[in-house]
């Protein structure tokens, strides 16, 4: 009877609807039924089926078989997810090993979290890859890009660790062209220092994209630069990081106490000085004279007058071989240090020597005629320019404040340390200065202390912070003819005497401080323990010079790599800069290797009598143990910032693949260049080897600047440029 009203009911005009009604109804409920008795492989191939049509492209050569109804069989669907996981495995493996050298801890450790990668995370790598690309084709890509595998290697997959305040690089960098990089073996820490950076997978991943999105070359090829000279106090004298620029009109100090460098590079020109620059007088008359407006300066105007070891004669700067601040002159002060101490032996065991404090270069001439190479110490707050007239006249010498950071050298490395006529405050707060003279110092290595008048209480002081550290005084005398009271200490060589000590009032360093860690970092009050593994630098004196410039000590373990470095580099030399730039190397005296590896360059300069600044840049593999070690000097330096040294200081800087080291870390490269312009002198060279797409833009940096390129060449993506600087300024 239902189905008869109902019958009735669908004649009528609006029966039609009823009748879709039901319909729709039958039909849902035939599909409840149908999903609830069918088999649940459907769903799994259909995800499968999905999962691989987004993802993964299918590689050439691989068919793939579906049934007529389901789809993928189960046992199909479960060899092709094994299949998805391998290459993703493999690739995903490239990948972190593309982006970091990892040490072998760190390899093991990222292999056993790729098993724990979800699939999402799966998802969201193979949404990188452009679909419809075989694994064939991805490989040739693969091989394609690997072609810049050293630029790819250092620009976008190099991490930086801070080790107590200084930046390290990662070891085992070499070069595209065969030259070795760095020695991963010189410094263990900084690889057990990396393995925090690679803290997991996902983080690598991240940064590696973060990087390729920044990729580019260091200057822009369409940039058009225009300059002008800088307004500052300082003038023609001005050091960015070192003097202070303030909107105030009085202040109590030109310099920073501690280096200080503008929050925005300095992208203006130093004007010359008042009276012009001149080409300096040539080596080695500079030792006696230099052309004084070089170097003009009210305060050393005031100076000269109470000092009788310059004088000012004509158009130049005299200084007189028999005057010297020290009475009976320089000669004799050397040779009463000898007698009192046999042992010191200049230019033999002695070699490498810091002078604190630039009063009188005639220390400093002296002891080159023996052979010794020493470093002065500008200390910033010498507003007199002594450091400049030591520059001017052709000594090594760098400026940098010393008062509450270490001083940007590694430890143990200077075979003596000389202070004349010093007036250091040793004993003041806690005796931080000393202590980081202890750092620097060589195991056994001597410091060498010349004052007049000690006072009772000052000599009391100082004998204390003495016994503290553990420093033996060899000798203490008054000379008669000087009136200059001379002490000489020795550092211990060993850890024994640390641990006899009654009152350790100065505490041993915690063995995870890195003493090598230089850069912004402050002094310390503890004492670093003395080297005692084979594995470390200082254990053992180095051989006499000039033996010990070919001699490689037992820390060393990759000694081939020194050896072929040492040997490209003078090829390099005697077959292409001396005879193939045009360079008048009788006119070059001070040289700076702006990215110093080994030292084989200064190694191979050194019949040249010129003396080389090894600057080793705070992100590279520590080496610079290694270049002190050879009898060369050097300093550590973050070329983001200014370098601490007068205008118009170095005849010839040298930068060897150094801006392509720089590809996202300076936020203006440019700046680098103005620097460079800055610390060179007029008619000073440049030598640049790097990439072809950083030379073209630098080239046209140069010009705007009014160098004059003396010769480019360019072979297989790599080239080199040679320019001289003029007289040009805005």
């Amino acid at each position: 009877m239902a189905l008869a009203r109902f019958a009735r009911q669908a004649k009528r005009p609006y029966g039609v609807c009823i009748k879709m009604s039901a319909v729709a109804i039958l039909g849902l409920c035939f599909i409840f039924v149908w999903s609830m008795f069918s088999f649940p492989s459907a769903s799994v191939t259909v995800q499968r089926e999905s999962f691989d049509d987004i993802a993964e492209p299918v590689a050439s050569g691989t068919r793939v078989s579906k049934s007529k109804g389901n789809g993928l069989e189960r046992s199909g669907s479960s060899s092709h997810k094994e299949k998805v996981e391998s290459g993703l495995k493999k690739k995903y493996e490239k990948r972190v090993n593309g982006s970091l050298p990892l040490s072998a801890h760190e390899h093991k450790s990222g292999k056993k979290n790729e098993k724990h990668v979800s699939n999402r995370k799966k998802e969201k790598d193979k949404l990188k890859l452009p679909s419809g690309v075989s694994k064939e084709n991805q490989e040739h890509q693969e091989q394609e890009e690997s072609q810049g595998e050293e630029e790819e290697k250092e620009n976008e997959d190099e991490e930086e660790v801070v080790v107590d305040g200084k930046e390290e690089g990662l070891d085992g960098e070499v070069e595209e062209n065969g030259e070795t990089e760095g020695d991963g073996d010189l410094d263990e820490s900084v690889g057990q220092e990396t393995q925090e950076k690679v803290e997991n997978d996902n983080e690598g991943l991240k940064n590696e994209a973060k990087k390729r999105k920044i990729k580019g070359p260091v200057f822009d090829p369409k940039a058009h630069y225009s300059w002008k000279l800088c307004s500052t106090r300082s003038k023609h004298n001005y050091m960015p990081c070192i003097d202070v620029e303030s909107g105030f009109t009085r202040l109590r100090s030109y310099r920073h106490s501690e280096r200080s460098c503008p929050k925005a590079s300095p992208m203006c020109l130093v004007p010359l000085p008042n009276d012009g620059y001149d080409s300096p007088v040539r080596w080695p008359e500079s030792k006696l004279k230099i052309l004084y407006k070089n170097v003009a300066h009210p305060k050393l105007a005031a100076y000269m007058k109470n000092h009788n070891w310059l004088i000012e004669s004509g158009e130049y700067l005299m200084f007189p071989k028999n005057q010297s601040e020290f009475k009976g002159g320089v000669v004799h002060y050397l040779e009463s240090i000898e007698e009192m101490v046999p042992d010191i032996e200049w230019g033999k065991n002695i070699r490498v020597v810091l002078d604190i404090g630039c009063a009188d270069s005639s220390f400093v001439a002296s002891l080159l005629d023996k052979d010794v190479l020493t470093l002065s110490l500008g200390l910033k707050d010498d507003l007199v320019d002594l450091a400049q007239v030591s520059l001017e006249r052709g000594f090594a010498t760098v400026v940098s404040p010393f008062a509450r950071r270490r001083l940007a050298f590694p430890s143990g490395v200077f075979d003596a340390i000389h202070c004349g006529g010093c007036t250091m405050p040793w004993h003041s707060n806690g005796g931080k200065l000393l202590i980081e003279i202890n750092r620097i110092l060589r195991p056994g290595g001597y410091f060498i202390l010349s004052t007049k008048h000690d006072s009772i209480e000052e000599e009391e002081a100082m004998n204390t912070l003495i016994s503290s550290i553990c420093w033996n005084i060899l000798a203490h005398k008054t000379d008669d003819i000087s009136e200059v009271g001379v002490k000489i200490y020795q550092k211990p060589e060993s850890n024994d005497i640390y641990e006899l000590r009654r009152k350790k009032n100065l505490p041993l360093c915690k063995e995870h401080e890195n003493p090598d860690a230089a850069w912004y970092v402050p002094m310390k009050t503890c004492l670093h323990a003395i080297p005692s593994a084979i594995e470390e630098h200082g254990t053992e004196w180095p051989e006499e010079w000039p033996k010990r410039l070919e001699t490689y000590p037992d820390w060393l373990n990759d000694k081939q790599k020194v050896i072929d470095d040492t040997k490209h580099w003078k090829d390099i030399v005697d077959k292409s800069y001396l005879t193939g730039m045009g360079i008048e190397w009788s006119t070059i005296r001070n040289v700076m290797d702006m990215k110093a590896i080994f030292g084989g360059f200064a190694a191979a300069l050194l019949q040249q009598k010129i003396w080389v600044m090894n600057v080793v840049p705070v992100h590279a593999p520590d080496t610079l143990p290694f270049i002190f070690e050879r009898g060369l000097v050097g300093i550590y330096h973050d070329w983001c910032e200014s370098f601490g040294t007068y205008p118009r200081s170095y005849d010839l800087l040298h930068a060897d693949h150094f801006f392509s080291r720089l590809k996202n870390r300076c936020k203006q490269p440019e700046s680098i260049v103005v620097e460079m312009d800055r610390i060179l002198r007029p008619g000073g060279w440049v030598i640049v080897r790097d990439k072809v797409e950083i030379l073209d833009p630098l080239e046209g940096i140069l010009r705007s600047l009014h160098w004059e390129i003396r010769m480019t060449y360019s072979l297989n993506k790599e080239g080199i440029i040679c320019a001289q600087k003029t007289t040009w300024r805005p």
